[in-house]
């Protein structure tokens, strides 16, 4: 079931969000209509407060956008590892090498894209589907993604990382965004 994506400005996506157990009710679901929401939006990752759930867990696709590099991108991310990969209950171990700028957008956010610098590297550590523990290390576009969709799970945007000078010029926009007044290609829930 595809499920609406929230938007800036509901409170969801500014918490800190909660560790869940392999106990926690309906997983299985909430995981598959995770995947279709993110297909369906056209996203390479969603967290679940995007969905209007407060726990740590988000998902990551980057198989297209790997797939579909330039001989220009392939260049500038030489050995770039795509993925496909479920985190539940992630904790950021380390964040490494040179700041790099990237412009991001976020589906809570329709219709705003931003240069964002993040680092290159990140070890990460976090269960899987199965909950099955891993800590790992990723690159890239990879690591930029996992940084944007763990940032939804400590209650931070891509946003928080623009100049105050940025926010102030996006602010009607950012208004429109949480009263509605803004038209996408998938179901939204606004904070009216």
């Amino acid at each position: 079931m595809i499920l609406p994506v929230v938007a800036y400005g509901s409170p969801v996506l500014r918490k800190v969000c909660d560790d869940i157990t392999p106990e926690y009710a309906g997983l299985d679901k909430l995981l598959a209509d995770m995947w279709e929401t993110l297909y369906n939006s056209s996203g390479v990752g969603l967290a679940a407060p995007q969905i209007n759930k407060p726990i740590r867990l988000f998902l990551v696709d980057t198989v297209q956008i790997v797939e579909d590099f330039d001989d220009e991108d392939k260049r500038k991310y030489p050995g770039e590892e795509p993925i496909k990969q479920v985190f539940i209950n992630a904790q950021m171990i380390d964040e490494s090498g040179k700041l790099w700028p990237y412009n991001e957008g976020c589906l809570s956010i329709p219709k705003v894209r931003e240069d964002i610098q993040r680092h290159s590297n990140i070890r990460i550590s976090f269960l899987d589907e199965n909950f099955v523990e891993h800590e790992r290390e990723f690159h890239g576009i990879t690591a930029r993604v996992i940084q944007h969709e763990y940032d939804h799970i400590e209650g931070k945007l891509f946003i928080d990382y623009i100049s105050p000078l940025k926010k102030r010029l996006l602010k009607k926009k950012l208004d429109d965004i949480s009263k509605g007044k803004i038209h996408t290609d998938y179901r939204m829930i606004f904070n009216k």
